[in-house]
């Protein structure tokens, strides 16, 4: 049975095909500040390296209009959005005084893409994204910092694959450029005026914790593209998870009167799972991390003055980790992991982290910056959680209709983590989307597992 699905599986992806119609770069209306003004980036974009972050969304057949005015609507909202976001209307160079990447401010424009798929919407495999996104639903060309592919399926329904560098900023900064485009579209005014000043300084002296030692190394752009494959990371997946599982999973985390976080109880669920992926007789302890969004830590910060961190555009992430014996995971009810996941991002999740951090980079500037694990350097694979549940998705309705879904994506090849991001699904019944980059083994272990559904079309009422 399983040999005649894969049979059908293969031969539905192979009337796949994508036909490019028209590639247009989109300038900012009104280019401020003066052109060719820069942008030195911040420690903390340092730290996250460069590389391509796609943002992806799929709608049903726009309520009004037909496919061209949809993309004369995107194209004439995006010059007047790059007016106030018009960083990701620049380029990113190097710097050869210091050595170090910056944008230069001018207006190189943003890419926008058309393009036809030959099959209908819900024929897509949505599952399986190695073989479904790459190269056709989604494209990236490296001489612009945002592009925007806009595919057309035969039933009318559309895809956007918004996709920055990730130099720019971060899924927040991503998220409110998203929403700006969307309230500029349908004439509404912008909810974020941005910030785009990135002066998240170093203390003087600066200072930190050794610790970080152990965590985070300075890397070239170089190691970065050949970081480590030893742990086989590479199976991309989409599941979806229903609110009633994600409730389930929160009061069994949730005893003695505390009450763990929805990702708190989901991490402790995936790490209970984790283990079973990982070769014990070369491994005893197992190791997860967690991206943790540092404005909510800085705001109100007496040494970072005169910046509103709720708009801020750039970079301010760094990771938690956690390790604990696999034996000792094994053992464990879903409350004890849990506790040991809340303790490990606590750490992480306050300001004096994100200072010392901040300080860390300073002491090794120029260069980029990673944690070691991101790298592949850590003992065995390790898999990052993050947390989406505040980028919009529902919202990002451009006057023709909300989208049935939304999702986080990378092209990249090389990972040294294995990573999970969730996200409220379309439907805003509390249920989630769960994009994933993994390993094999983590990939079977999942196959008969109740909380994680493969995406389906059926899960989009297609």
């Amino acid at each position: 049975m399983s040999h005649i699905l894969k049979e059908t599986a293969a031969t539905k992806y192979e009337k796949f095909e994508i036909n490019f119609i028209r590639k247009s770069v989109v300038k900012a209306l009104n280019l401020s500040p003066k052109p060719f003004s820069t942008i030195t980036l911040s420690n903390l974009d340092l730290l996250s390296g460069r590389f391509p972050v796609t943002y992806l969304y799929f709608y049903n057949k726009p309520k009004l209009g037909n496919f061209d005015s949809f993309i004369d609507t995107l194209k004439i909202s995006l010059a007047q959005t790059l007016n106030h976001y018009y960083p990701f209307s620049g380029q990113i160079v190097q710097n050869h005084q210091t050595n170090e990447p910056e944008i230069i401010c001018d207006n190189n424009g943003s890419l926008l893409i058309e393009a036809q798929v030959n099959i209908p919407l819900k024929n897509l495999e949505f599952y399986n994204l190695n073989e479904t996104l790459r190269d056709k639903i989604v494209s990236v060309e490296p001489d612009f910092l945002s592009q925007i592919q806009v595919s057309e399926f035969t039933c009318g329904g559309v895809s956007i694959a918004f996709t920055f560098d990730h130099a720019l900023g971060d899924a927040t900064s991503f998220g409110k450029f998203i929403s700006s485009w969307c309230e500029i579209a349908q004439n509404k005014p912008l909810a974020c005026i941005p910030n785009h000043t990135r002066n998240l300084h170093a203390r003087s002296p600066p200072k930190y914790q050794p610790y970080l030692d152990q965590i985070f190394i300075k890397c070239t752009m170089e190691e970065i593209q050949n970081m480590s494959m030893n742990n086989n990371i590479s199976l991309k997946r989409l599941y979806h998870i229903s609110a009633s599982s994600i409730s389930t999973l929160q009061r069994l985390c949730s005893v003695n009167g505390i009450k763990r976080t929805k990702i708190e109880a989901f991490s402790a669920y995936v790490w209970k799972i984790m283990i079973n992926t990982i070769d014990q007789n070369l491994h005893k302890k197992c190791k997860m991390g967690w991206l943790v969004n540092g404005r909510d830590r800085l705001s109100g910060s007496k040494t970072i003055k005169n910046i509103s961190m709720s708009n801020y555009i750039g970079n301010v992430l760094s990771l938690a980790f956690g390790e604990a014996r696999i034996q000792e995971l094994k053992e464990n009810s879903l409350s004890d992991i849990g506790e040991i996941v809340h303790d490990a991002i606590s750490k992480v999740s306050n300001e004096e982290h994100f200072l010392d951090l901040i300080d860390w980079i300073e002491f090794h500037r120029p260069g980029l910056m990673l944690a070691k694990a991101v790298l592949g350097q850590d003992d065995g694979p390790v898999l990052v959680v993050s947390s989406g549940q505040r980028f919009p998705v529902s919202e990002v309705d451009f006057g023709f209709g909300s989208p049935l879904f939304g999702t986080v994506y990378t092209c990249i090849e090389r990972v040294g983590v294995g990573y999970m991001n969730q996200r409220q699904s379309g439907k805003g019944d509390g249920s989630w989307t769960v994009s994933a980059i993994l390993w094999p083994e983590f990939v079977d272990a999942l196959k008969d597992d109740p909380i994680f559904q493969p995406m389906t079309a059926s899960h989009l009422q297609l």
